[in-house]
């Protein structure tokens, strides 16, 4: 493809133009100038101009609209690069009818997606600067969300889920973490996390990686499965096992996983009688069918997730011991996204770009105060409910960009959670001394009931360590 190129900055220019002739093999020309380009232009209708937005005489917004005026038939796509803070003039540009923008310093990675896709539309022929259009022909020139031009951080694709983004250290070392855990099938592992955090993803990503994986992958909601059927459902039974038993018998959901993977959702609603052969088939990887006389043997790598307080449960007699100390093996706990805010620009981002495309919308980015009002929230439901409300948004109005007013629906914390006096301490002060250690055995006794009991929650909460806090629960 012959792409015209337009930068006063030489050594910015000089850097993109080696890059799209050398690795991309594209044919480029180069203008110093609006001027100069629009010449260019006016000599050989360019199916692609990238140009700098700020530049003297005709900036880059000046000769888009130039070119719009030349090209009648609206076979050129424009992308303009903007630079930092610069994103009302994106915005004006995206109006325009620019096909796209990209930020300083340009990422290539991203450039090459771009090009990518206008290549795509050439060869449908059906290239459009019309912004509703265009994103109606990126659907139809194949483009799915993950090709798009996410410039937040790595995104991976995993098999059953789709694309997930990694937008902080907290949860790369989460994925490093599923790396080591994929390549030893013998290690149970319990994922431990709040709702809506990901757990499911996570034990995808330790069952297949990346790649495709065929090998089945079976999941149980240990909560959904009423108590007395749950045996039959997670080991099968023989003929005549019980009263309305199918006559041939039936294999439950850990033959089901044979050379994959079983996955057992909230691990804490498994009922305890239920536990001890839950942990013979872990520990010895074989079982006994309901009404069998003989072992099945087993081949499949167990993954357990938990919202609940493991420890609390140990403690009231209602989850065995053994039982957790065997399944947490492997361990890897996800932190909520109120913990994970840095995550929240990105996040919402990638599911702009999905929800766009899927409900043929023209958003494109999201403004800065759309964001701020994003990362005030305290998200109870983690990034399940950030998903839900840009899907909402995006389902509920049409624009370039997600504005403050699309999210009108949206509860404020304060709103949400008013101050009670669960929030409050309350201290009688003696009128001769008073012992301040009250002070202190009063304030870890309200947050450890806060905490569900969780020490490690509370320590990290005040900020000291475990082994301090436990003295100080000891005196």
């Amino acid at each position: 493809m012959r792409i015209l190129l337009v930068d006063d900055d030489k050594l910015s220019r000089s850097s993109i133009s080696k890059f799209l002739g050398t690795y991309l093999n594209h044919d480029v020309d180069e203008a110093e100038s609006g001027p100069q380009a629009l010449e260019l232009y006016q000599q050989y209708p360019y199916p692609l101009v990238i140009s700098d937005i700020r530049m003297p005489g005709i900036s880059g917004l000046d000769l888009l609209k130039k070119i719009n005026e030349l090209d009648s038939e609206q076979q050129t796509q424009t992308v303009l690069i903007t630079g930092f803070g610069e994103l009302e003039m994106a915005v004006k540009a995206l109006r325009l009818g620019a096909y796209d923008f990209l930020e300083k310093p340009v990422n290539v990675d991203v450039l090459s997606e771009i090009i990518e896709r206008i290549e795509k539309l050439e060869q449908s022929g059906k290239t459009s600067r019309n912004p509703e259009q265009a994103v109606k022909n990126s659907e139809s020139a194949g483009t799915s969300p993950q090709e798009l031009s996410y410039q937040d951080g790595q995104y991976i694709k995993v098999f059953g889920c789709g694309t997930v983004g990694v937008f902080s250290n907290k949860f790369r070392n989460i994925v490093e973490l599923t790396q080591r855990y994929h390549s030893d099938r013998d290690i149970p592992v319990l994922i431990k996390g709040d709702t809506g955090t990901g757990k499911e993803i996570v034990a995808r990503l330790i069952h297949a990686q990346e790649s495709e994986n065929l090998k089945p992958f079976i999941t149980v909601n240990c909560s959904a499965i009423s108590p007395n059927l749950f045996e039959s459902e997670l080991f099968g039974y023989e003929s005549g096992a019980f009263t309305g038993a199918h006559s041939k018998g039936q294999i439950g959901k850990l033959e089901l996983a044979q050379g994959g993977t079983i996955f057992l959702d909230e691990i804490g609603d498994l009922p305890l009688d239920l536990q001890p052969k839950l942990l013979t088939a872990v520990q010895m990887k074989e079982f006994y069918r309901m009404g069998g006389k003989q072992t099945v043997k087993l081949d499949i790598r167990f993954i357990c997730a938990t919202n609940r307080n493991i420890d609390a449960m140990i403690e009231k007699g209602s989850f065995r011991r053994d039982l957790y100390y065997r399944l947490n093996t492997g361990h890897i706990e996800i932190p909520s996204l109120i913990e994970r805010k840095e995550e929240i620009p990105a996040l919402a981002r990638m599911f702009l770009t999905e929800f766009s495309i899927q409900k043929k919308k023209k958003f494109r980015i999201i403004h800065p105060e759309t964001l701020s009002i994003l990362q005030k929230q305290d998200w109870p439901g983690n990034i399940r409910e950030l998903k839900n409300v840009v899907e909402r948004a995006v389902l509920l109005n049409d624009s370039i960009d997600l504005l403050p007013e699309h999210l009108d629906f949206l509860e404020m914390p304060s709103r949400r959670n008013p101050e009670t006096k669960a929030d409050q301490l309350t201290i009688h002060l003696a009128k001769d001394q008073f012992d301040y250690s009250l002070l202190e055995k009063e304030l870890i006794s309200q947050l450890l009931e806060r905490f569900d009991g969780n020490k490690s929650k509370l320590a990290k909460y005040l900020k000291i360590t475990r082994n301090r806090l436990n003295r100080k629960l000891a005196h």
